[in-house]
């Protein structure tokens, strides 16, 4: 059954191909409009690749969320083909009143409406293919450009399937296939090794405490400690992993399985690029700075092979994202989360915070700051409207609850919008409906946890 349903999804990506290899034979611009975090810039960066090795020509936006403002301003460009990566699914009917071809690769929770032929939508939810665990966006639009003999570029999916938290030990479902293509392709390459972020560009001590992906508890978001745990081992914590003697890498490593078994695991590397992208987790997490801190443009260089002064703008970018994750870490050890029967939330109108908050609270999730027994919502105003992200563990998915389902309901509610995964979702309201909009959502997720 399962390969009958891949099986499905890569015809279905077949068309989405064909659709594309015509309209770059014609010569005509493929209008790309993605999502601004590490999944969707690898969406962009897989199809943009293909396409400019095709000699054809393209014209990307990412944006941080589509809405009707973005699509009024899409349908007045006059473009022969639109492709939405790693969103489009919630808005099919808005899509299909389009007079252009428009191809969406996209995993989200799709709304429930049949488009009309001139619209492929490429999403593993229509196959009963998991998108919060099985494939990324960035996998959907991999899939779209892989019969244009794009093996090569198999590892954007997994950067986008990192970025998406889609790795738990291993890849699985259509991302295990993408990943045997990356692997045969030659491009990537898989070793074990500590998972600490940056072990060999980053001083000892920075390197644990930015280490998000597997969190490292009482570690992770704080370097002061995280100097303190290398001094009362004798380790140094002022050079790199890669500096370090052999006998200390040795103590090092299983001091950190105590604290957390993942963090020894296998590690995907890509070793003819620079050695600050090698790993392809950094290079998910350098793109999706890029992407939260608005610098789109950069990000779209990194993702087309640029390096040098791009990838030098690109760190301190990262550095300065980290910098502001330590902060948002900080808020919630010290705040904690507001409280109610079912649900959490945290609220900030910093402007830091604030662009950050969906990270930060699944950072807090992981690494024990705040209650996994809650979905959590990190709350976020932008004018007089309410950003929305909610976060919750694969436990309490598999307890009931939905997240994009309780948010797409609630929101609409209250004249907002709202959609995602099941696990991870997000939602956008009038900040005067807040506290009726918090009211509903914990009713929805009790209900959710009392239906059979």
């Amino acid at each position: 059954m399962t390969q009958q349903k891949q099986h499905s999804l890569l015809n279905r990506s077949a068309e989405a191909c064909n659709m594309l290899k015509k309209h770059i034979d014609n010569n005509h611009i493929i209008r790309i409009v993605s999502h601004n975090d590490a999944d969707g810039i690898s969406a962009a960066g897989v199809v943009a690749n293909a396409i400019k090795e095709e000699q054809g020509q393209f014209h990307i936006t990412l944006v941080p969320r589509l809405n009707m403002d973005v699509l009024s301003d899409l349908r007045k460009e006059d473009y022969e083909i639109f492709m939405f990566l790693d969103m489009g699914s919630a808005f099919l009917k808005q899509l299909n009143n389009f007079k252009s071809d428009i191809i969406i690769a996209d995993h989200h929770q799709p709304e429930d409406f049949n488009p009309d032929k001139h619209i492929i939508h490429v999403n593993p939810h229509l196959f009963g293919i998991d998108g919060s665990k099985e494939l990324s966006g960035a996998g959907s639009a991999y899939l779209c450009i892989r019969d244009l003999d794009k093996k090569h570029l198999a590892h954007f999916a997994l950067s986008g399937a990192f970025g998406d938290m889609q790795y738990h030990n291993k890849f699985v479902g259509m991302n295990e296939l993408i990943l045997k293509d990356a692997l045969e392709s030659g491009i990537l390459e898989i070793h074990e090794g500590l998972k600490i972020q940056s072990k060999s560009t980053e001083i000892l001590y920075k390197s644990l405490a930015y280490t998000f992906k597997p969190v490292l508890p009482g570690l992770t978001g704080d370097p002061e400690k995280s100097k303190s745990f290398l001094e009362k081992r004798g380790v140094s914590y002022g050079i790199k992993f890669a500096d370090l003697e052999g006998e200390e890498q040795d103590i090092l490593k299983d001091e950190l399985i105590k604290i957390n078994p993942k963090i020894f695991s296998d590690i995907y590397t890509m070793p003819k690029d620079s050695p600050y992208l090698r790993d392809l987790e950094d290079f998910s997490d350098i793109l999706d700075a890029c992407g939260k801190s608005k610098k789109y443009s950069l990000a779209i260089s990194l993702a087309l092979g640029e390096r040098g002064e791009a990838l030098d703008a690109a760190l301190n970018i990262r550095e300065n994202y980290r910098l502001q994750l330590l902060k948002g870490m900080e808020l919630i050890r010290n705040e904690g989360a507001v409280q109610l029967d079912n649900i959490q939330y945290v609220y900030s109108e910093d402007s830091v915070i604030k662009k950050i908050m969906g990270t930060i609270i699944s950072i807090g999730l992981s690494a024990g700051i705040l209650d996994s027994n809650k979905p959590v919502f990190g709350l976020s105003r932008l004018h007089k409207d309410i950003k929305i992200s909610g976060r919750t563990t694969h436990e309490m998915v598999n307890k009931g609850v939905n997240l994009a389902k309780a948010l797409k309901d609630c929101s609409s509610n209250f004249s907002g919008q709202g959609g995602g995964h099941d696990v991870a979702a997000g939602a956008m309201i009038p900040y005067s409906t807040k506290d009726e909009f918090l009211h509903l959502l914990d009713e929805q997720i009790t209900y959710q946890l009392n239906s059979d």
